[in-house]
């Protein structure tokens, strides 16, 4: 739990929402108590301001004549249930208020101080009396024509219902941000577990690929992101199936192809050494250990030349060469086999081909292969066919069979490592792969067009070297 994507979530994106809902919420409690309390000041104040024109005919009246109007404006206030008004004199004490009950000058003032010392007369004040309650008041001081105090107006409200009501929507904000909160931690939860189930499935998935057990599949239950991993998922689990299975074949391949030269070479070496035997004999069982022996040097040479593709290490001796030269030499290799089979091999050589830059046994090499290829898998009876011919500024060369050809759905997989479309036929699996790599490595390209049943041409182009290189060139020399 302390590494899962649910904990990253709530130590990250909760925590981030609740703090914006808690700053949203300070903040409008902030301007619901400040809407409330300026609303309830702009009130008093617009009562004090009646004052002004209550009073405007009595400027130059006495304070005892304020006294009697004062007095009356009180008497006759209409929202005395709402607010308390009280009458200052000159000397700054109450002297009358419409509580009815005498008025308690112990009680503080800042805003009959602050109005005394206004330019307007008036000053508002909020805090606490006394008692513990809670109010705000504003006071009017009026001046005769001389600019002397002749009294003043106090209005005072209690803050308590206020405080109340603006502490009321305060909770209506709060419940609605936990309400919010929780509404985003369950639909979240909801969500984030549609994700972390099949994140699970898919880790137990990979463990057990990892393991080996590559039929394992994950069932896709959606057409997003996840979905698309499944199937990715999927298809990694069917190629390295494919490929582990292709990996044994190869393993078992290689064994046999292995095992046959040995067992050749021990039977020979065996009889031979038992002694008594013919010339003849003797000649013959020497020819087949050497021949065999040869066998196995190739067959491991191929295995290094894989390896080096696999690294990356293979590299080419680049020199001008004939290929006219090399390819017959190639053909002339499997003359005489071709002729043990009972198989046609036909080679119509032009007289004359520019040269072409390349490394000559990695060449031969391919041309090995891919005649090799067409004998093993032409019947006896069978024809295999080589061809070159100069085509714009590439010589290509032409290899063709009648034989069994390839079925359409292993040709694209042919040139891939350790494929063998023919299991019954002896072989590596790699010799295509090999010869596709060194002929890339040639800057040329390597194609097979076959059909099942009707034979196979395999073509290779090679970039002849330029009219130009060659006159700059020594003769015979290494470019």
């Amino acid at each position: 739990m302390r590494k899962s994507i649910m904990r990253r979530w709530v130590v990250n994106n909760l925590s981030i929402i609740v703090a914006i809902l808690v700053t949203l919420i300070v903040v409008l409690s902030n301007l619901v108590y400040a809407y409330v309390y300026n609303g309830i000041q702009q009130v008093l104040k617009g009562r004090s301001d009646e004052l002004t024109i209550m009073f405007a005919d009595y400027s130059d009246t006495t304070p005892a004549q304020f006294y009697v109007q004062a007095r009356n404006y009180v008497e006759n206030f209409p929202d005395k249930s709402s607010m308390e008004v009280s009458v200052i004199n000159a000397y700054g004490n109450a002297v009358l208020t419409s509580t009815g009950f005498a008025p308690d000058n112990s009680q503080p003032k800042p805003d009959y101080d602050q109005a005394c010392r206004s330019s307007e007369g008036f000053g508002t004040w909020t805090g606490t009396l006394t008692s513990g309650e809670k109010v705000m008041a504003v006071t009017r001081v009026l001046h005769d024509q001389d600019g002397g105090e002749i009294g003043a107006i106090r209005y005072v409200v209690s803050m308590d219902k206020a405080d109340k009501q603006i502490l009321t929507l305060i909770l209506v904000l709060v419940s609605c941000g936990l309400l919010v909160i929780g509404f985003v931690v369950v639909s979240s939860a909801f969500f984030l577990r549609s994700i972390v189930r099949p994140i699970r499935q898919v880790g137990a998935s990979a463990r057990r690929i990892a393991q080996g057990d590559f039929n394992v599949r994950i069932e896709k239950k959606s057409n997003d992101e996840l979905g698309y991993l499944c199937d990715s998922i999927n298809e990694m689990a069917a190629e390295l199936g494919t490929a582990e299975k292709m990996k044994n074949d190869f393993i078992s391949s290689v064994s046999h192809e292995l095992r046959t030269p040995l067992t050749a070479i021990k039977g020979w070496a065996e009889t031979l050494q038992s002694g008594g035997v013919t010339d003849g004999m003797m000649e013959r069982g020497m020819s087949v250990i050497i021949r065999e022996s040869e066998r196995l040097s190739g067959l491991v040479e191929e295995l290094l030349d894989f390896s080096r593709m696999q690294s990356g290490r293979m590299t080419l001796m680049m020199d001008k060469l004939d290929i006219l030269a090399e390819l017959g030499e190639a053909v002339y290799m499997f003359s005489e086999r071709a002729s043990a089979e009972h198989k046609q091999l036909l080679y119509e050589e032009p007289e004359m081909l520019p040269p072409v830059l390349g490394d000559i046994n990695r060449l031969r090499q391919v041309f090995v292969n891919i005649i090799d290829n067409a004998l093993k898998y032409t019947e006896e009876g069978g024809t295999i066919q080589v061809q070159v011919k100069l085509l714009g500024n590439n010589i290509v060369v032409t290899i063709s069979d009648n034989g069994c050809g390839i079925p359409a759905e292993h040709l694209p997989k042919v040139k891939q490592k350790f494929y063998k479309a023919n299991q019954t036929v002896r072989g590596s699996g790699i010799g295509l792969a090999l010869a596709d790599e060194i002929i890339a490595l040639h800057s040329g390209t390597l194609t097979i067009e076959s059909q099942e049943n009707v034979g196979t041409v395999v073509t290779i182009t090679l970039p002849a070297l330029p009219a130009a290189i060659l006159e700059n060139s020594p003769e015979g020399g290494a470019l």
